[in-house]
């Protein structure tokens, strides 16, 4: 299965700070239209268990995520490194 993320939620609503976590993930599977609103870990378990979620840009362009685990062991999904400098995931649109 893949989805698109299409926004995001941080901890405590400050979507501008790069230090805050993202709690939630918005998405679409846009193949059936399905959409939801998942916890960061559970977008986490989703690619973790072989699926694809990605980010896709005005131009297209799809930046896929992949998991990762902090140095304190808290467990996130980010983008794969592509040409962009900014952040992908972190440029969405604050989820409604």
């Amino acid at each position: 299965m893949s989805i698109r993320i299409n926004c995001i939620t941080k901890d405590a609503g400050n979507h501008e700070n790069p230090y805050v976590a993202i709690s939630h993930l918005g998405w679409i599977n846009e193949n059936t239209q399905e959409r939801g609103y998942s916890t960061r870990e559970i977008i986490y378990d989703f690619v973790k268990n072989g699926n694809t979620a990605y980010v896709k840009d005005a131009f297209d362009t799809i930046a896929k995520l992949m998991c990762a685990i902090s140095s304190r062991e808290t467990k996130y999904v980010k983008t794969v490194a592509d040409e962009t400098k900014t952040d992908n995931l972190l440029k969405l649109q604050e989820c409604k």
